[in-house]
């Protein structure tokens, strides 16, 4: 194992002590998504966010009285006549609904039954969109031929699947924001996941293990905040379903693998071990002297912990019991993540697809995920038949790391920031990059002529919370005036998109 060396001297140790009584724990930069750790490491049950919400809405549609910042009429100058009062319009003139919806007179705009809309995307609760009927085209939308034909313009069921796939990445975030630390003296006990899709069943916890360390005196001046640096950490979990009516519409029975972004500080560490190496031979070919990838990326997937087997070995134990357990159903094996969980999903897509004689097929549904390897490793993915979906926002720069020594594999589905009508165009990094940003991205996008539908129905409410700081000022006054709260469903409770 390498070591990280101290870099404070010895006689600053004292004042570092007294820094670190005041640390508490701040999210990511690059995942604003993940709800924040109580001193308990513990987060709100999902019921009682729901049921505050619900409270908050129910209060608000008892309100009969309009806001007092707005008159019941406007009023309108008129330099040679004065003041004109407009009667009749009051507070949905003042919401100015025409730039929120732009391209629609304002007329149009300006009817209850687009306030009501407005009401919709800021207060909705879990939704259940319509799934339709995979049937025999199943292996369209698994990628078969490459996703041909189904993303310009986005075809409705891909899109529907895309963001079913991000929210198994969201319950994997979430399972471990709210209890993050993994014991170095035992092995761990099996981790809860709440998935918002009830037809899948967790059968696995997976860990990642970095093969760098921190010295041991950092553990003990920052106590509170160990996990961040500790070397094994929950990094996943593996579900199938395990419903006879989500089977029958899905035509398959579907193995999903669900991975989450960088979260402790020696994955940081890992990341920008940024240099390439050459894969070892896995179990049915011998080493690719030509394929490389990542050092950092590779060792988290290969690196097994003092308790825990590797994430390697972890997945590919897991992936046989369970083609050995349905073996003579069809199947397929999903593997999703986003940002870290994106590039180690390559990596565990490319060596499932060899690890047996009769493996089912394997997709990828990655999320901002950065470059994995070589150009010789791209084609290695295609030559096994892995088929890998990249969900891209043009202003995401982790999407554009590694260097150009490194290359993009599979197939792209590129959204933009700048297309959102809520979004500011010049958000920040965190925001091009959240999940949460990524998923309101692809539910809007409906090709690349007509960027964002204006029908889109994912509720706003998250993307309100925790990027407030990067939608329009005007939506944001939007909120205020309408007296809703955006601070729910915090705990995974997220609407299917429609």
């Amino acid at each position: 194992m390498q070591l990280i060396t101290s870099t404070i001297p010895p006689q600053n140790l004292t004042g570092f002590q007294v820094f670190q009584s005041s640390c508490k724990y701040q999210i990511s930069p690059l995942n604003p998504s993940a709800a924040k750790i109580s001193n308990s490491r513990k987060t709100a049950a999902p019921f009682d966010v729901t049921r505050r919400h619900l409270a908050n809405l129910d209060k608000l549609l008892k309100k009969t009285d309009p806001p007092t910042m707005l008159e019941p009429e406007s009023v309108r100058k008129d330099p040679n006549k004065g003041s004109i009062p407009i009667k009749g319009k009051g507070l949905l003139q003042d919401l100015n609904l025409a730039r929120i919806w732009p391209g629609r007179k304002a007329a149009e705009d300006m009817s209850p039954k687009n306030l009501n809309r407005l009401h919709q995307l800021l207060s909705k609760t879990v939704e259940y969109s319509p799934k339709s009927s995979l049937g025999q085209r199943w292996r369209e939308y698994h990628g078969c031929n490459n996703w041909s034909g189904l993303l310009d313009p986005l075809d409705e069921n891909l899109r529907r699947e895309v963001v079913r796939y991000g929210e198994f990445v969201q319950a994997a975030y979430q399972s471990f924001y709210s209890n993050p630390a993994t014991s170095p003296n035992e092995a761990p006990l099996p981790h809860h996941v709440a998935l918002l899709d009830r037809s899948y069943k967790v059968t696995k916890s997976l860990y990642a293990t970095a093969s760098v360390g921190l010295p041991g005196w950092v553990d003990e001046v920052a106590p509170d905040i160990s996990w961040m640096t500790q070397r094994s950490s929950w990094v996943g979990y593996v579900a199938v379903c395990d419903d006879r009516r989500e089977i029958a519409r899905m035509g398959r029975r579907d193995i999903v693998i669900a991975l989450r972004g960088t979260a402790t500080c020696l994955e940081w560490a890992e990341n920008f071990r940024a240099y390439q190496i050459k894969i070892p031979a896995d179990n049915n070919t011998t080493t690719d002297e030509d394929s490389k990838v990542e050092c950092g990326f590779l060792s988290l997937y290969k690196t097994a912990g003092a308790h825990v087997k590797s994430l390697s070995e972890s997945v590919l134990e897991e992936i046989k019991r369970l083609t050995e357990l349905y073996r003579g159903e069809t199947l397929s094996i999903t593997v999703t993540g986003h940002s870290l969980g994106a590039a180690l999903a390559v990596l565990m897509a490319d060596e499932i697809s060899v690890c047996s004689p009769e493996i089912p097929p394997v997709a990828v549904f990655s999320f901002g995920g950065p470059r994995v390897g070589n150009k010789s490793f791209a084609n290695r993915i295609e030559s096994r038949n892995v088929k890998v979906l990249r969900i891209v926002n043009s202003q995401d720069v982790i999407t554009q790391v590694p260097p150009v020594t490194y290359s993009h594999v599979g197939t792209e589905l590129r959204v933009d920031t700048k297309m959102s009508p809520y979004l500011k165009p010049n958000a920040d990094v965190a925001c091009c990059h959240d999940l949460e940003a990524y998923l309101h991205l692809v539910d809007g996008f409906l090709s690349s002529k007509c960027p964002f539908r204006p029908n889109a129905k994912r509720s706003l409410a998250r993307l309100m919370q925790d990027q407030k700081g990067n939608v329009k000022k005007l939506y944001m006054s939007k909120v205020k005036d309408l007296g809703l709260n955006p601070e729910l469903q915090t705990s995974g409770c997220l609407p299917s998109p429609s």
